[in-house]
């Protein structure tokens, strides 16, 4: 049974995907060898790298000079690994996971899909005693949740990069299921959030309003797309067709 599927990029040579069952090895570069993927630019090296499929996961070896490869999370609002070079076998965790090679100006791409992971039945196993408290308490009905989507809703959609929305751009976002939202509601939400979820206020804050708040709103996106506190699927909430206003 085949463990890892590599996806040429499109317009390269060969179209086809690549399979490889677990102990395989395949090597990829602008000289790949037989079985090999080929990566037909003059920026990659002649052998670029290695990926070696194990099971759930897969590794992945850089065996350029000088060149940092770059392992994306499509999936995970820019979550990533750096593969420095020389490196060998770096253990990759996604299912579904980029590999980005920079290339003479360019940066090339391509995909590796890896086995859905397995996970356990979440279960108590009999034991007695209390329960272990929740490390984040979020109720997605509330109005605070709400703008905490609304603030990771770009990397969420797959923009990685984008800049977080400003609070003007929240209130308009907001306003089909929140109709009397405003800019000081928005701004009192984001405190809100800060102090439940104990962020503390970075050393660059500044006394004045705006500033405060783009720090506090970078700190709560990293940490919610960190923690998964927020998924696409919570997105639902600034869907005004639902029928619910937010409290």
């Amino acid at each position: 049974m085949y463990s890892v599927i590599v996806v040429p990029p499109s317009g390269g040579v060969g179209d086809e995907q690549i399979r490889i069952a677990t102990g395989e090895r395949l090597t990829f570069g602008r000289a790949a060898t037989e079985g090999g993927l080929a990566l037909a630019h003059e920026g990659v090296p002649r052998v670029a790298g290695e990926i070696s499929a194990h099971r759930t996961f897969w590794l992945l070896s850089n065996l350029s000079e000088d060149q940092t490869y770059v392992v994306e999370n499509p999936e995970g609002a820019g979550e990533h690994i750096k593969v420095a070079p020389g490196r060998l076998e770096t253990p990759v965790p996604f299912e579904f996971a980029r590999v980005v090679l920079p290339s003479a100006g360019d940066l090339l791409t391509f995909d590796v899909w890896a086995p859905c992971h397995a996970f356990r039945s979440v279960d108590r196993r009999g034991l007695a005693g209390a329960t272990t408290v929740p490390a984040f308490a979020l109720d997605r009905t509330k109005r605070y949740f709400a703008v905490l989507a609304a603030l990771c809703e770009p990397r969420l959609r797959g923009e990685p990069h984008a800049p977080l929305p400003a609070v003007e751009e929240l209130v308009e976002r907001l306003r089909p299921t929140w109709p009397k939202v405003s800019r000081s509601a928005v701004y009192w939400n984001i405190d809100y959030l800060a102090v439940k979820l104990r962020l503390r206020p970075g050393p660059h804050d500044a006394a004045r309003t705006g500033r405060r708040a783009n720090g506090k709103k970078q700190s709560l996106v990293s940490l919610a797309l960190r923690f998964d506190l927020v998924r696409e699927d919570d997105l639902i909430v600034l869907d005004p067709s639902r029928n619910e206003v937010v409290r």
